[in-house]
């Protein structure tokens, strides 16, 4: 609380001249001093210059004094340093207390022991680390000023209630803590309610909020629903927005319109993918909304350069639109190794573009040196679509190897049979036309 007036006790007369004259000194220095008529203000200039040269010292403006110019009826020695003194304590540095001052002045007139220590002792038991309390009071000081059996508790219960697991909760005040401060009937509940309703079981979306717990923020009448409008009338289909909400929940608070349409001005121009291409792309990786295009077209241009066609980029970028998000040189690495190593078609690799996405060293050379010390080919698909276990069960399986020299091919879902066509004659193996030999003794995809 305010101190009582410094100095000696004033008859009533004198503290009228007193209060005057501190009053046209704030003035002087461009303070109103409106709103402290029901304050006991120091009687003296030099103690209400103290109070204001400490305060500038924290790093506040004139203009920060008179957004609360109730802090100048606090005591610097009994209100400001002890408060102050706790909050440094507790891990905020000096250098960000005047920061922390300005966005919650009324900290100042906090009393440690009743307000402050039951606070850190309630988020130390939702497990937030002592080594983060002062990140999240410095990102949401108003924490300081709640009612431990107010929405704080509510929150955390409901939280809980629709599946967050109990020892997440203390991350999740560490990267978004003003979830706390959120009513569950007007802002939390509406919106898992409405993430439901749009197919998300509950449990998916106690995940959603434990890692990307700041979608909370999203505002669910003029950001959510708007955003979830707009991806359908881009040729979003109703049944994935599901999958993309789950993937990408981030893109339920972006200004979303504007971005997909930007990219898809821009897919239509660079690649020639039309407005139904550019809807599936953003199905299958709805990140794309984000994507700088200066990234996407890094990838898009070394395909060009390997002489693939427009129409075939845009088919593989559409199949697989994690294409524009890979590095460069590790598609080089892998394309070369395709080439020189493997012996393989442009063709294979538009019908299946997720090559590029699969690791060189730890998968796709392992297992086509286990392919070739065995003699056989197959299929890109059918070697790297699957997991460790299901790629060692197919090489052991009678029903799905064949030699090389037979020239097999390779049906998903059946077995390795002859192609249609005789086996290459040994004068055709000797052919100058060696991509056509290729070609022929290439996996039917």
């Amino acid at each position: 609380m305010p101190s009582v007036t410094w100095g000696m006790v004033q008859g009533r007369k004198e503290k009228l001249v007193s209060r005057v004259i501190v009053g046209d000194y704030l003035k002087s220095l461009g303070i109103i001093p409106d709103e402290l008529e029901s304050l006991e203000l120091p009687s003296t200039v030099e103690v209400m210059k103290e109070r204001v040269e400490f305060l500038q010292r924290l790093g506040l403006t004139i203009d920060d004094i008179n957004g609360y110019p109730m802090m100048l009826g606090y005591s610097v020695r009994k209100n400001i340093i002890p408060v102050l003194g706790y909050l440094e304590k507790i891990g905020i540095s000096r250098s960000k207390l005047g920061e922390l001052v300005k966005n919650y002045p009324q900290v100042l007139s906090a009393s440690v022991v009743v307000e402050f220590q039951p606070v850190i002792k309630f988020l130390r038991g939702l497990d937030v680390e002592k080594p983060d309390i002062g990140y999240v009071l410095q990102n949401y000081p108003e924490l300081l000023g709640f009612k431990l059996e107010g929405t704080m508790s509510t929150s955390v219960a409901y939280l809980v209630s629709i599946g967050v697991s109990p020892r997440d909760i203390g991350p999740m005040v560490t990267q978004y803590p003003y979830f706390l401060g959120m009513r569950v009937g007007t802002v939390i509940k509406p919106f898992v309610d409405y993430l439901v309703s749009l197919g998300l079981p509950k449990m998916i979306v106690a995940r959603m909020l434990e890692k990307r717990t700041y979608i909370l923020g999203y505002d669910l009448e003029e950001t959510v629903k708007p955003n979830v409008d707009c991806l359908i009338s881009f040729g979003i289909r109703r049944e994935a927005i599901v999958f993309i909400v789950a993937q990408y929940p981030q893109i339920l608070g972006l200004p979303l319109k504007a971005k997909l349409s930007s990219q898809q001005y821009f897919f239509n121009l660079k690649m020639k993918i039309d407005a139904e291409g550019f809807a599936r792309v953003i199905e299958k990786m709805p990140q794309i909304v984000s994507l700088d295009q200066n990234v996407i077209m890094k990838p898009v241009q070394f395909l060009l350069e390997r002489k693939i066609p427009y129409g075939d980029v845009a088919k593989m970028v559409v199949k697989c639109p994690q294409l524009l998000a890979l590095r460069v040189p590790l598609m080089k690495s892998s394309y070369y190794f395709f080439k020189s190593e493997m012996g393989g078609l442009v063709k294979e690799l538009v019908e299946f573009p997720e090559y590029f996405t699969y690791c060189l060293e730890s998968r796709i050379k392992p297992r086509y040196q286990m392919l070739k010390n065995k003699g056989i080919r197959s299929s890109l698909d059918w070697f790297l679509n699957c997991s460790d276990k299901r790629f060692e069960e197919r090489l052991e399986g009678d029903d799905c190897i064949e030699p090389e020299s037979l020239a097999p091919s390779f049906c998903m879902g059946g077995k390795l049979e002859l192609p249609a066509c005789k086996i290459l004659s040994d004068k055709e193996d000797d052919s100058d036309d060696e991509d056509e030999v290729l070609f022929r003794r290439t996996v039917a995809l």
